[in-house]
C-alpha cells in the first residue's frame, strides 16, 4: 500500500499535470489529491469515453495526460481508445481500478468485468501492468510507462486493486461560481431542403474564424467536408469516437486558454454524449465555441432520422451554463452569430439547422489520423516556443 503522494509526484514530475476520469472507491485518494494539488488539475467526466476525449484534447494543446476509470467503465472507453487513440497515435496513462477481480467478492454486477478485464485490454492492444503497491516501484513502474508511450504513442494501463492507495482526506472545500441560464438568442425560419447545406456552413466557419482558432470537426461528413475546403495544420478531423469532439474541444480549450476553440459537431453526435454539456457548462472554457450543424439525421449512414427535430439543443445547453446562445438556419445570421460568438466569454453554443445533402463525389482526408495529429501538435509546439 503506498500514498497517493507517492505515485502522483513522480508522475508530476515527469509531466503528467492533468487527470480526467469517473470516480471509483478505489481512486478516492488520488482524486482527493489530483483536486486540492495547484500544479495538477482534474476535470470530472460524465462518462468513462469522455474522459478519454477530454484527456485527448489536454495531450493536443500540450500535456500528457491520464484518464482513471472503474474497470466496469472500461467499457465505455472502447470506443474512442480503439477509433481515435489507436489511429492518431495519442498516449495516455490509464488508471482502470480491478472490480470484481478473482478471489474477492464484490457486487455481482463487477464479477465479470473482473474475469475479462486483462482480457479487454490485450483485445484492444493495450499493454498493461499492475499498479504499483510499494513506493520501490513506482519509479520502475513509470519508467516503463514512458518507454513504451515514447516508443509507441499509444495508451498504457495500470490495474488497481483494492487498497492500493491509503486513503487522503479531502480538507478543502472546493467551490464553483455557477452563472444564470441564459437566453436562446434567435430562431429557426426554414424547414427541410429550404436550409443552408452544410458545406455552405463550413465555409463562412472557415472565412469567419479559421485564422483564429483551432478547429475539430466531428466525425462522418463534417469532417470529410472540412479537408475537402482546404487543409490547415490548425483542423482535427475526429474519424471516429462519435460523440467525442465536444469534450476533445473542452480539454484542448482548458489546455490552450488564449486559443478559440471551434466545435463543428452534429447533432447526432451531440445526442451520443449530451452528458459533456453539462461537463462544458461545469468548467466554463471563456475560449470555447460549439456549432452544431444539425440535420436531423444520420447523413454519412443514409440520412437515417436523428431525435433532434423533437430535442431543443440550444436550450438543453442553456440549462448546461453555456454563457452565450444562438440558434439560426441562414448564412447571414450564421455569421453575424459567429462575429458576436468570437467576441464573447465562453462557453458559445451556435446550433445550425442544415439541410440533408452533400456532394456525392466528397472525398475522405488524404492524410493519416496521425499525420493530421502530427501537423497539429507541432503547430502548437511552435507557437509556445514564438511565445
Amino acid at each position: 500500500m503506498i500514498q497517493a503522494k507517492d505515485f502522483i509526484e513522480p508522475a508530476l514530475e515527469r509531466g503528467y499535470r492533468f487527470w480526467s476520469g469517473v470516480p471509483c472507491s478505489f481512486l478516492t485518494p488520488f482524486i482527493n489529491y489530483v483536486i486540492q494539488n495547484k500544479e495538477l488539475r482534474y476535470v470530472g467526466a460524465s462518462s468513462e469515453g469522455e474522459a478519454v476525449a477530454i484527456a485527448i484534447g489536454s495531450y493536443l494543446a500540450g500535456n500528457k495526460s491520464v484518464a482513471i476509470c472503474q474497470n466496469s467503465g472500461l467499457g465505455n472507453m472502447v470506443n474512442p481508445l480503439t477509433s481515435l487513440n489507436y489511429p492518431f497515435r495519442i498516449p495516455l496513462l490509464l488508471i482502470v481500478t480491478h472490480r470484481g477481480a478473482p478471489g474477492i467478492q464484490d457486487e455481482p454486477q463487477h464479477v465479470l468485468m473482473g474475469q475479462i478485464t486483462e482480457k479487454l485490454l490485450e483485445t484492444m492492444r493495450i499493454p498493461y501492468l499492475p499498479f504499483p503497491e510499494e513506493g520501490r516501484d513506482v519509479q520502475r513502474t513509470l519508467a516503463e510507462v514512458e518507454n513504451y508511450i515514447e516508443k509507441e504513442n499509444l495508451p498504457f494501463a495500470l490495474i488497481m486493486k483494492k487498497d492500493a492507495v491509503t486513503s487522503y482526506p479531502l480538507e478543502q472545500k472546493i467551490t464553483f461560481h455557477h452563472f444564470p441560464v441564459s437566453p436562446v438568442e434567435g430562431k429557426f425560419y426554414w424547414s427541410g431542403d429550404s436550409r443552408m447545406r452544410r458545406l455552405e456552413a463550413i465555409q463562412i466557419i472557415k472565412e469567419t474564424a479559421s485564422q483564429r482558432a483551432l478547429l475539430i470537426a466531428t466525425t462522418g461528413k463534417t469532417g470529410r467536408e472540412l479537408f475537402a475546403l482546404g487543409h490547415q495544420s490548425n483542423q482535427i478531423y475526429i474519424v471516429g469516437g462519435m460523440g467525442c469532439a465536444a469534450g476533445i474541444g473542452l480539454g484542448l480549450s482548458l489546455g490552450q486558454p488564449s486559443k478559440k476553440v471551434l466545435v463543428l459537431d452534429g447533432d447526432g453526435a451531440v445526442l451520443m454524449k449530451m452528458g459533456t454539456l453539462a461537463t462544458i457548462g461545469h468548467y466554463q472554457p471563456k475560449n470555447l465555441i460549439h456549432i452544431v450543424l444539425d440535420n436531423e439525421a444520420h447523413e454519412s449512414t443514409g440520412a437515417q432520422f436523428t431525435v433532434s427535430g423533437s430535442t431543443d439543443i440550444a436550450s438543453v445547453a442553456s440549462a448546461c451554463r453555456y454563457r452565450k446562445l444562438f440558434r439560426c438556419d441562414q448564412a447571414k445570421d450564421l455569421k453575424r452569430y459567429l462575429d458576436l460568438a468570437m467576441q464573447s466569454e465562453g462557453p458559445v453554443m451556435i446550433h445550425v439547422k442544415i439541410a440533408v445533402g452533400s456532394d456525392p463525389k466528397l472525398g475522405r482526408p488524404t492524410l493519416t489520423p496521425h499525420e493530421v495529429k502530427d501537423q497539429f501538435v507541432r503547430r502548437m509546439n511552435k507557437e509556445r516556443s514564438d511565445l
